[in-house]
């Protein structure tokens, strides 16, 4: 077990909880990449905290509750829940949120969350959607494609 490390996966879901941006930003290494299965891969600390500003600017009652954080010198993981209401749809959501972290230089270098797309679907768009195109790689494709022109848009607007 890595406490610096561990403390640093702390440092950022607290600061998270807290809506600081700021002190989230300052857990991750210039070079960062992050990926989960809406935003497959995006790279740079400008990118990824672009999309964390989005998704806490568009969602005003993001909660945030992390807990099993382990770590070890050049890698940890941690199980985290989001809750907070889709702004599409008006829905609650609960995400239950898998993250695996690599360290360099005392800073997260890699971030990759991963959740249950089906379960997040049915929950941000609506039984009848989610449950019946959910699984699809059309459907699927199709959200990612517009939380990616999303971020885009975001980010000419900053």
């Amino acid at each position: 077990m890595n406490d610096r490390n561990a403390g640093l996966i702390r440092d950022f879901y607290d600061a998270f909880a807290r809506r600081d941006t700021e002190a989230m930003q300052r857990c991750y290494h210039p070079d960062v990449t992050f990926g989960d299965p809406v935003f497959q891969e995006l790279e740079g600390r400008s990118r990824v905290m672009g999309m964390w500003r989005m998704l806490l600017g568009r969602n005003g009652d993001v909660g945030v509750a992390v807990k099993d954080v382990a770590a070890r010198d050049h890698d940890g993981t941690a199980h985290w829940t989001a809750r907070y209401t889709f702004g599409g749809t008006g829905r609650p959501v609960v995400n239950e949120i898998d993250a695996l972290f690599r360290f360099e230089d005392g800073l997260i270098v890699r971030h990759h969350d991963e959740f249950d797309f089906r379960r997040w679907s049915k929950m941000a768009l609506g039984r009848p959607v989610g449950l019946l195109f959910g699984w699809t790689p059309m459907f699927r494709a199709t959200i990612r494609g517009r939380a990616m022109q999303s971020l885009e848009d975001f980010m000419k607007a900053g």
